[in-house]
């Protein structure tokens, strides 16, 4: 399976165009959930301006009146072929898809489908925190196995995890973060292989979350969990929302491999009916001529991370962030800092920058932060200077 390379693309750089007056303009959660004095770098949200073709595509909608419910295939047919393209997968079948409002309410959706209440679902913490909430939630239990100390999935505590997950003949899942957020990691294809053969040992069903799948460092190459040998029993939950800035526009897709199918088809239908079709219309657009803007943010977010690591030399050189090969999130080890177990706190408190707090990613999240990359050089600059600012150094 090969991939095509992101590319200089002749767009400009996206997190170059907007300032920060222009961004404090906004009233979505990154921006309304501090005051104005604090420079937010926490939740998922990056400041660019969006694609010309999403723009144009929920432009033209809204003009025609077009908001009503969402129908057909379109957006599945463009993430099949966005597949082909960036991936090399061509397995993405268009008949094995289902729309879903986003996709952690359809990682519930799925989970409900191959489990039930009571049943163990397996996580790699330190992990997205809604991997906890939504799945204690919906009266299920979470079974942690801890990513190893090289960031990586350690497949004999895996092992152990899915062993345990399974007694006395219970079934149970596997919520698989590909890419893993927050470490950026991505997964080899021999590691989902080892993965998909452990899940079959148990009878374990595993469900992907890979939204940040476009969201790759250059010359990195994602290996989509269906595409494995092994793979075909599983579900993937995709969207356009991470690689586009698309959060407020709710749509996704639900995948399912061959061995699968089957169960996609029990989801109840008014499940597609919770998906905004603009949503729909505007990750449609993203995914089939949105990739000339992806390059650009994808050349962008490189030269963020090499920023990071050279301010953080500068300034912080205790902080460890091991570079990450995907999505737009840095997770920085601050341990070394002295800083207790929520470092997030005193950068907010003392340098008036806001960063996620490790403490809920779960085991491994202590000690560590969660850094927005997406953003321009002179704002990750600035917190950078804050944050040592926060620790009394100029």
């Amino acid at each position: 399976m090969t991939r095509i390379p992101h590319e200089p693309s002749g767009e400009p750089n996206p997190l170059r165009v907007l300032t920060l007056d222009r961004l404090r303009r906004r009233t979505s959660m990154k921006w309304r959930t501090y005051p104005e004095d604090v420079l937010p770098l926490w939740v998922a949200e990056m400041d660019v301006p969006l694609a010309e073709p999403v723009v144009r595509a929920v432009t033209d909608a809204l003009a025609l009146g077009d908001t009503g419910y969402p129908a057909g295939t379109a957006y599945a047919e463009a993430l099949a072929a966005f597949a082909e393209r960036r991936w090399g997968w061509d397995g993405l079948a268009v008949d094995r898809t289902a729309i879903v409002p986003d996709v952690m309410l359809g990682v519930v959706e799925m989970i409900e489908l191959v489990t039930g209440p009571g049943d163990q679902v397996v996580v790699n913490p330190p992990v997205y925190p809604p991997f906890f909430q939504f799945v204690e939630h919906m009266d299920r239990r979470v079974a942690e196995a801890p990513l190893g100390p090289d960031g990586r999935i350690d497949l004999y505590i895996l092992e152990e995890t899915f062993q345990r997950a399974v007694t006395g003949g219970r079934p149970a899942a596997y919520l698989l973060c590909s890419p893993h957020n927050p470490t950026g990691t991505v997964h080899t294809a021999d590691e989902l292989t080892a993965v998909a053969a452990l899940a079959d040992r148990y009878g374990v069903r595993v469900v992907a979350d890979e939204i940040h799948a476009p969201v790759l460092a250059a010359d990195v190459r994602f290996v989509p969990y269906l595409s494995v040998p092994g793979g075909e029993n599983g579900l993937s939950l995709m969207s356009a929302s991470k690689g586009w800035n698309l959060a407020g526009l709710k749509a996704a897709l639900a995948v399912a491999g061959p061995g699968s199918a089957a169960d996609l088809a029990r989801l109840p239908e008014e499940v597609g009916h919770g998906p905004s079709h603009v949503g729909v219309l505007a990750h449609t657009a993203a995914l089939r001529d949105g990739t000339r803007w992806l390059d650009a943010l994808l050349g962008g977010l490189d030269d963020n991370r090499r920023l990071l690591a050279d301010l953080l030399g500068d300034r912080l050189p205790e902080i460890t962030c091991r570079p990450g090969e995907a999505t737009f999130l840095a997770w920085l080890d601050c341990r070394a800092l002295g800083l207790g177990d929520d470092p997030a706190d005193t950068f907010l408190r003392r340098g008036r920058v806001a960063l996620s707090s490790g403490l809920p990613f779960g085991t491994g999240g202590a000690g560590h932060v969660r850094l927005n990359l997406a953003t321009s050089p002179e704002i990750l600059e600035e917190a950078v200077r804050r944050m040592a600012a926060a620790l009394g150094r100029t």
